[in-house]
């Protein structure tokens, strides 16, 4: 994760939150354990740093909160303190959809295809686009099953997850393609890793987060473009990008 991106503290996340909802950012995604590999995270650490986090922001910052967990313990305990959202990076679980379909708060299934923070090779796809079309078809069709609404859910393709910079790379240049699910389209581009190998034409010696600013402002410029619904940034130079070019894609 971008260290410009982490709080360290429940109490520090809160600070943080609200300079950004007074910069002009309409929703705060606040998570507690990275989404990079690494060794599990107990969920009543996790909870523990989340949820005081969370119900802050929802008493002080006048926007919507995202709880950023793919706990359903977790989860249940964000919405408790008040989230409105839960963005989940392990593609789904029943129990997860279970949750979501009891408390009605909104959804974003993020695309994966194993467990997350687990180091994976790269999977080749005849067509990355087609994929996640079925593959979020599949899910959608599983969360329904357990009861979801459809008006809850959006969808995030995943970039860097599973995918290698040259997938993500083409899923940016075809991304309005999954518009076709009629569904609100979520993407996460901040900083991310395959930004940083285009920079540097190389994954070896992708550029650090700190350098991938721009690259990001590009990036997000073109999500807009392509139709995303939500972007999910760090930046205020991103926002300033999303701000005008929303403006001149859609007037």
């Amino acid at each position: 994760m971008f260290p410009g991106a982490r709080s360290g503290t429940p109490e520090q996340a809160v600070s943080d939150g609200l300079e950004l909802a007074a910069a002009g950012f309409e929703m705060l995604d606040v998570g507690a354990v990275a989404a990079k590999s690494g060794p599990p995270v107990a969920a009543a650490e996790e909870e523990a740093a989340l949820v005081p986090a969370v119900a802050g922001l929802v008493a002080r910052a006048g926007v919507p909160v995202s709880a950023d967990t793919f706990s359903p313990q977790v989860a249940a305990a964000a919405l408790d303190a008040g989230a409105s959202v839960v963005n989940d990076i392990s593609g789904g679980s029943e129990e997860m959809f279970e949750l979501v379909a009891e408390r009605g708060c909104g959804y974003v299934l993020m695309h994966i295809e194993g467990p997350p923070r687990v180091d994976r090779e790269w999977r080749s796809y005849d067509d990355v686009v087609e994929h996640l079309l079925a593959w979020f078809e599949a899910r959608v069709e599983l969360a329904a099953e357990h009861g979801v609404a459809r008006e809850q859910i959006a969808i995030d393709p995943g970039f860097d997850f599973d995918l290698s910079p040259e997938q993500d790379l083409e899923l940016l240049r075809r991304l309005g393609e999954l518009r076709a699910l009629e569904l609100p389209l979520y993407v996460s581009l901040s900083r991310k890793d395959f930004i940083g190998a285009a920079l540097a034409g190389s994954w070896e010696q992708r550029w650090p987060a700190e350098r991938r600013e721009w690259g990001t402002v590009a990036a997000v410029t073109l999500a807009v473009r392509a139709g995303a619904d939500v972007l999910r940034i760090h930046d205020r130079t991103s926002l300033q990008a999303l701000r005008v070019a929303e403006l001149i894609a859609r007037g």
